[in-house]
């Protein structure tokens, strides 16, 4: 188990079952990604209590945990089991897919069957693909042909839990390691997300998913992330409630396609012309962003929330990264990490292709010509100035910082410079 923490409609986990032998469930703690987080990582405590959960479920049978690098972790478990397959479903990052070469050559070494399985997107990598064969670069047409190609094929679903009987019983041989051992000190939620998607928040999706002080959104990005909720699940709910949302569903769907034909993009422009942009790269500006402490209050309240939470709504994120990449005219690869390393439902996949977007570096692009006026969005989506006033109290006071540039000649200096790169790119 990974990115995949239920027993419910889980595809690797069904297929497991399904096979005439005993099962064992297996998580490892990668050292290799651990091992670089801070203490007080909230993402971990989540990963953490769930999998107890999970545990709990199934009383009296075994779950195995491991706290190691994963190829060491593999060598201890072929020493105590005599394992005949192993069951995963596919990830799609470029760590994870180097991660899984090296665990199959392991596996296959010991005559070890290492089978992965679609389970966290509908469609992958080339499923939706133009009628040559080749990958989508924009969204609307991948859109149309996904929905058709759903409404044709339908979704199946795996019913996993109705076997957990199929469990190995016992003690397990690796018992779960705490969170102080690993090195961490454990995160306490103000606000964690549920994960049921309300009826009602769908209907109502399209008319208040713009306004951050509205209780408008799913808030399942966090259990997406860490597949606590089947995604087929949520788009069959989608398609009978929300148009809107079911939209947000496939942009996840599209981001996860170009993370897996166009590799580069984890570190480079998607559109390559834009790496010539000369970023201003100010360290300065950018710690006043980070602390939301740059004079535009829809900014400043978006990365409070982000900092004290660990989420951020999705139409301040818009704003915010708009505001360093167009405003700073700082590399918008300062900000996805920022984002990376802050918030709960980080997604490579979705994380890039959203800065991009905000750049006008990626995919079907916000053009680099289009600034958001963060002042404008602020008086659109809180008129009220409720979500501001939360994150920011010392708005509209004599302590509130001034703005740190201004808006008409920030935009203009940002469309001369994307605009000189573009040409000499161009000539």
């Amino acid at each position: 188990m990974r990115r995949d923490l239920r027993f419910k409609d889980n595809h690797a986990l069904f297929e497991a079952l399904e096979a005439d032998e005993p099962v064992v469930p297996l998580f490892i703690f990668d050292r290799d990604i651990l091992d670089e987080l801070p203490e007080d990582d909230a993402r971990v405590t989540f990963i953490y209590e769930r999998l107890e959960d999970l545990r709990d479920k199934i009383d009296g049978q075994v779950f195995e945990f491991i706290y190691d690098e994963p190829l060491k972790a593999w060598e201890q478990v072929i020493e105590k089991y005599e394992v005949k397959k192993v069951f995963a479903n596919h990830d799609y990052e470029p760590y994870a897919d180097e991660r899984d070469e090296q665990v199959r050559d392991l596996l296959e070494g010991h005559d070890i069957v290492f089978e992965t399985f679609k389970d966290q997107v509908i469609f992958e990598k080339l499923e939706v693909a133009k009628d040559d064969g080749t990958a989508y670069r924009v969204f609307t047409p991948y859109k149309k042909v996904w929905l058709a190609k759903y409404k044709k094929e339908g979704e199946q679903h795996f019913l996993s839990e109705n076997r957990l009987s199929h469990i190995l019983e016992g003690q397990p041989k690796f018992k779960l390691p705490t969170l102080k051992k690993m090195g961490f000190s454990g995160f306490k939620y103000e606000d964690m997300p549920t994960k049921v998607v309300n009826k009602r928040t769908l209907q109502n999706y399209e008319d208040k998913r713009d306004f951050p002080a509205e209780e408008g959104t799913t808030r399942i990005g966090l259990h997406l992330r860490f597949g606590t909720v089947s995604i087929r699940d949520l788009v069959a709910k989608a398609m009978d409630e929300s148009e809107v949302y079911l939209s947000e569903l496939i942009w996840r769907e599209f981001y996860a396609m170009i993370l897996a034909n166009f590799p580069h993009v984890v570190s480079e422009a998607f559109k390559a012309k834009y790496d010539n942009v000369p970023w201003r790269n100010d360290e300065e500006g950018f710690e006043k962003w980070c602390k939301g402490e740059t004079g535009y209050p829809m900014v400043d309240a978006g990365m409070r929330q982000l900092n004290q939470t660990g989420y951020m709504h999705n139409r301040v994120r818009m704003v915010v990264a708009s505001f360093l990449t167009k405003h700073l005219l700082i590399d918008w690869r300062w900000g996805e990490a920022y984002f990376a390393e802050k918030l709960l439902d980080y997604e490579l996949a979705s994380n890039n292709g959203g800065w991009q977007w905000a750049a006008g570096t990626g995919t079907d692009a916000q053009p680099y010509f289009r600034v958001f006026n963060p002042e404008s969005q602020f008086n659109k989506f809180d008129p009220d100035e409720h979500y501001v006033k939360k994150w920011v109290p010392e708005y509209g006071t004599d302590d509130y910082v001034e703005p740190m540039v201004e808006h008409k000649s920030a935009r203009q200096r940002a469309i001369d410079t994307y605009k000189e790169a573009l040409d000499k790119a161009d000539g």
